[in-house]
């Protein structure tokens, strides 16, 4: 979101957080395949939006071609940023943190192939670092040595050692970049944020948008009442509106 609001800045953003489906790493494919375009679809429904933009490693890397089929208007996915890392790395050795779900997708295999061919690309599947998330954005803090733990799990595979940089695959890591950092301060840390907002900007070029300052509105599929420990954080980025779908 941080992104998008950089290359459209006058663009209203309805950013839909389904906490009722929390974790989506540790559900079936099937699941997932189900509730992605039925939840979009509810969404389309009532914002009646340009464009949707499913910031979802794990949902898209499932679900991308069912939501297209779905919705008849311009979806972009989000999926792990191999072909980034490729170009930063000089050691040939990627680390990619995902969830369970995402990391052995053959959506990622194909990526791999595509753009890492001739590399090493670790995987683990760091779900922990979801709920670490989370609780950082309600004030809570956590135990450290979770993000040690994410690193450890690439870090002693083959080749680890000689691991320059890692993927965020899944769009809670980024909020935890700091603390992953402290954790690994030799690694480069790389997601898909930027490249999504080109997209999304370059799908969106000849539209006009309102002179005036947009308005933020976030959509939570839980009571909003449960979530009250994330107003003072949303309210940082911006919400000026929270509702229940």
């Amino acid at each position: 979101m941080q992104e998008v609001k950089r290359a459209l800045p006058y663009a209203p953003i309805v950013y839909a957080a389904d906490h009722a489906g929390l974790p989506y790493g540790e559900k079936s494919e099937a699941e997932i395949a189900a509730r992605v375009p039925a939840l979009l679809g509810r969404l389309v429904e009532r914002y009646s939006p340009r464009l949707v933009a499913i910031a979802c490693n794990t949902a898209c890397t499932i679900a991308l071609s069912h939501v297209r089929a779905a919705l008849n208007l311009q979806v972009v996915g989000t999926v792990p940023a191999i072909k980034p890392a490729t170009l930063i790395t000089k050691t040939g050795v990627i680390g990619l943190l995902g969830t369970q779900a995402t990391i052995r997708q053959p959506y990622v295999d194909q990526l791999e192939s595509e753009f890492a061919s001739g590399m090493t690309l670790l995987r683990h599947g760091a779900g922990e670092l979801v709920h670490a998330a989370e609780a950082k954005m309600r004030g809570v803090s956590v135990d450290a040595a979770i993000y040690q733990n994410a690193i450890d799990g690439l870090r002693t595979q083959k080749g680890g050692a000689k691991m320059d940089v890692v993927i965020l695959g899944c769009t809670h890591f980024p909020l935890l970049t700091a603390e992953l950092n402290k954790a690994a301060p030799t690694i480069e840390f790389v997601d898909g944020a930027k490249g999504i907002a080109r997209r999304i900007a370059y799908l969106s070029e000849g539209q006009e948008w309102p002179d005036i300052e947009p308005a933020f509105h976030f959509v939570t599929t839980t009571n909003p009442e449960t979530i009250a420990d994330y107003l003072p954080r949303l309210a940082k980025y911006g919400f000026s509106r929270i509702d229940g779908l």
